[in-house]
């Protein structure tokens, strides 16, 4: 018998060598082909090999798949596999009651538990009377599985996490197939590692099949889509190809002069993949010389980009002040991560929105945006060169590890299918033209790659003469400058749409949000609203100029709260700059996404005051 649902999460958990996120992975890529919503977590520790069996070292992917309700991963999973007792340790406080744990049996041992932490061994206590557990000597079958495959133990071992998808496959009704696929193509040269990642996982699926403990499976229904080609795909494959796609409709090759961190790196490593569209990629020997060629290939006539988390965003703040002073187009990627200084690199925040705005010397203004979720960082990338070459400024787009690691079906885009981008790209020779003539509605001046004759010119980190670009330091061009720079970012404003909300009959609460929680948010408000409640909900990516109509929609509710992944640096900032509202907060600053539930339950706990 298979129960139907609407939507299902699985968290698959393990030890760091486990290959949970390969598994995770590949069954998101499954039900993406199968045609579900979906939305992925992967959280991993920080170390790049923490203590074996320890909860330090636990390694996690949850997914939500399914037709509907899809708002992000999900706060707790219908389905746990705990490969060892830490993993089920690490994700014991997360469980619902009455909710399916996979557990493998073989890594119970008494120095498993004892490096997990656990007195006794839950298997044998009342502590998972609460849920349905399900016990499968998952290592010893792996083992007989490739037992006539000659393989070495550690080798054979690291099957099971195959035998493991294999019984998820089975339990949630979905095929092996394209799971097969990817085994073969990986292990084209190794066929015998390819048979026994095989065999374990048709293994575990015939497992599945044939025992009496797990009933009833599953069969999770699937989206409704608009016809198109789809892929999955996560936020920093996704913003590579936004770049890409900017570029290609410019014209100009696609320039990245970057240094690796996590979790931004993946944007490199997507893009030097694609050398054949005309991609250079520059992986420079730290950040500020990553930013730096960066700004010599934007001078140079290129669309220019640099990508980093926080603390290679503060190494690269100097160079930013260049491009700002240069007035040079580039593109600055922060994927967020927590911090301060190394913090956790592998857990997501939303705490570099000051930095972005305000962290520079001298009044240093540039644009920044914010993404919202895998898919929409195609858009977001593209929106940012489409602002950056047709205003000639740099600005700074945020991402967050959340974003960057996370996934979702995206329907593919055509390159024609995106806006014109119309840079101010001057190559023809003009008697009256000066390094700092303005477009008199953006006060953008031309972008002129050098060499290009009868248009040399000179920039550079001192202040220039307003108009002919010559080192002054005369006081009054210096303040001159200083608010023509102000007022070119200000511009920006009437180049962007305005602020849209969801809610337009409500009054009493509205829900302010920016960046990577935008899933999770719209969730929390719309199921408040089935309930009838009077809340509605604005999110924000245009972070600095704010859309212009945003007092507006600010003035339609008695209340706002804003939540944001930190202490409150997007509330603080509403408040320097819209100072005639009151603002409430709601903060999270734990490393992960925010929770639907703690979400409702804040905004009732909201609603319900003076009502």
């Amino acid at each position: 018998m298979r129960t139907e649902l609407q939507n299902a999460i699985i968290k698959f958990a393990g030890d760091s060598g486990d290959g949970m996120q390969l598994v995770g992975s590949l069954f998101t890529d499954t039900t993406a082909i199968m045609g579900s919503q979906l939305a992925t977590f992967p959280d991993f520790p920080s170390e790049i090999r923490a203590p074996q069996g320890t909860v330090a070292g636990v390694s996690g992917y949850q997914i939500n798949f399914g037709a509907s309700g899809v708002y992000g991963p999900g706060d707790s999973p219908d389905v746990l596999i705990a490969m060892n007792p830490a993993a089920l340790k690490a994700n014991l406080k997360q469980l619902r009651p009455a909710c399916t744990i996979l557990i493998d049996r073989d890594s119970f041992g008494k120095r498993d538990l004892e490096k997990a932490g656990f007195e006794n061994n839950p298997l044998e206590t009342e502590l998972l009377a609460n849920y349905k557990v399900i016990e499968i000597p998952i290592t010893s079958l792996t083992k007989t599985a490739v037992a006539d495959l000659k393989l070495d133990t550690k080798t054979a071992d690291r099957c099971k996490n195959m035998f493991t998808l294999g019984v998820v496959f089975w339990l949630f009704d979905e095929p092996l197939d394209q799971t097969i696929e990817f085994i073969n193509k990986r292990f084209k040269s190794n066929p015998t590692l390819g048979e026994a990642n095989i065999r374990a996982l048709k293994a575990g699926f015939h497992y599945g099949l044939t025992i009496e403990a797990i009933k009833p499976s599953y069969a999770v229904l699937t989206a409704k889509r608009q016809p198109g080609i789809y892929r999955n795909i996560t936020g920093n494959q996704s913003l590579a190809w936004g770049f890409m796609t900017a570029a290609q409709r410019i014209g100009k090759p696609l320039f990245l002069g970057s240094y690796p961190i996590t979790p931004a790196s993946d944007i490199m490593q997507e893009l030097v993949k694609h050398k054949w569209a005309g991609v250079k990629v520059f992986q420079a020997e730290d950040e500020i010389a990553g930013i730096c060629s960066a700004i010599g290939a934007a001078y140079a006539g290129n669309v220019a980009i640099t990508t980093t988390s926080g603390p290679g965003m503060a190494l690269k703040t100097e160079a930013i002040g260049l491009a700002v002073m240069a007035e040079l187009p580039i593109v600055i990627v922060n994927v967020q991560r927590g911090g301060p200084s190394t913090g956790l690199p592998t857990k997501t925040e939303q705490s570099d929105l000051m930095q972005a705005i305000w962290g520079r010397n001298g009044e240093s203004p540039v644009v920044v945006l914010a993404a919202s979720t895998p898919s929409d960082c195609f858009d977001w990338a593209y929106e940012a060169t489409r602002i950056a070459v047709e205003h000639m400024t740099p600005v700074i787009l945020l991402s967050e590890s959340y974003l960057a690691n996370g996934s979702e079906p995206w329907k593919i885009k055509q390159t024609t299918d995106m806006p014109e981008i119309n840079p101010n790209f001057l190559t023809d020779a003009d008697p009256n033209w000066k390094p700092y003539n303005r477009n008199p509605e953006t006060l953008a001046r031309s972008w002129v790659s050098p060499g290009t004759p009868n248009l040399q010119h000179r920039i550079g980190g001192l202040e220039k003469d307003a108009l002919s670009s010559s080192v002054s330091h005369d006081p009054e061009n210096h303040e001159k400058m200083v608010l023509i720079r102000k007022e070119k970012v200000n511009r920006v404003a009437n180049d962007i749409p305005n602020q849209k909300y969801k809610g337009k009959n409500a009054s009493k609460l509205l829900v302010v949000g920016w960046g990577g929680q935008f899933g999770i948010l719209l969730g929390a408000v719309t199921e408040l609203q089935q309930e009838g409640k009077d809340i509605a909900f604005a999110h924000f990516n245009y972070l600095y100029p704010l859309p212009k109509n945003t007092s507006e929609v600010f003035a339609k509710f008695e209340k706002i709260i804003v939540c944001e992944l930190n202490t409150g640096q997007f509330a603080n900032y509403l408040r320097a700059t819209l100072p005639q509202f009151q603002y409430l907060q709601y903060n999270k600053i734990e490393g992960l996404p925010f929770k639907l539930a703690e979400l409702k339950a804040a905004f009732n706990k909201v609603l319900a005051e003076n009502s």
